[in-house]
């Protein structure tokens, strides 16, 4: 049992949960939670700790799992009521390529400059549900592999391809080649998300949650589109936006 926070696996657990650059340098991420821990691949997961007196599930994984003493797991605990189980994971990587690629009429998910983890965690998990083929992000987007995110997917995260990519405007370029009709979300000169055709493959940016869209990526795209809102209301949420806009998508489809 590791009952010191000075402990060399605990130190970097602990770099793990807060260092965005740490988590990139070292190719891995930490998952919290009996869901989050027991969803991972188990080809994934490289090391699991468990508080002292721990009785929940834990995987079958070729790896070893390491108890440690309460106030050590509130170090490495993200949570303020910790569930008593973390795992360390490796990164599972997609490229823009192989979710533009897919052979499928399932749509793209574009993501520009999201900040809010649990904004994006929410929308990963929305997409699993809404059957979106996969995301793409621009590199301002808040790390996927933050704990917030990790945790406010509640699996999905493992199932749902995604990928971050330097140059957006020619990600977006590249799906319009590929026949995908791109649809930008914005109340500017935009048409109801309800008067187009969802039935081929197509692709929705979602914007920051503050600025929305950038100017150059709206011009990019294909299509204008908003959400009909009553009241006052001038925007919803970007998880809310695109959980409509998806699951509209899908009722299209059939």
């Amino acid at each position: 049992m590791i009952t010191s926070t000075d402990n060399g696996k605990i130190k970097d657990i602990v770099r793990l949960k807060t260092k965005k650059r740490f988590r990139d340098e070292e190719g891995l991420f930490i998952a919290e939670g009996e869901t989050s821990v027991c969803e991972a691949p188990a080809e994934l997961i490289r090391e699991i700790y468990i508080s002292e007196g721990y009785s929940g599930k834990i995987p079958e994984a070729q790896c070893e799992v390491t108890e440690v003493a309460g106030r050590v797991f509130e170090k490495i605990s993200d949570t303020v009521t910790p569930q008593g189980i973390l795992a360390v994971l490796k990164k599972n990587v997609t490229d823009t390529e192989s979710i533009l690629g897919e052979d499928n009429n399932l749509p793209v998910l574009f993501l520009e400059n999201l900040q809010d983890p649990g904004n994006l965690g929410t929308i990963v998990r929305m997409a699993e549900a809404a059957g979106v083929a996969g995301i793409i992000m621009s590199s301002g987007t808040v790390d996927i592999y933050n704990p917030k995110t990790v945790r406010s997917t509640m699996g999905s995260v493992y199932r749902v391809p995604f990928t971050y990519c330097d140059d957006f405007l020619k990600a977006i370029d590249n799906a319009k080649k590929k026949g995908i009709r791109v649809y930008a979300t914005s109340p500017v000169d935009s048409k109801s998300f309800y008067e187009c055709d969802y039935t081929k493959k197509s692709a929705f940016i979602i914007g920051n949650e503050s600025a929305g869209i950038s100017d150059e990526v709206i011009s990019a795209a294909d299509e204008r589109i908003m959400i009909p809102m009553d009241g006052k209301v001038e925007s919803l949420n970007a998880a809310i936006a695109a959980t409509v806009i998806c699951f509209e998508a899908k009722r299209c489809r059939g």
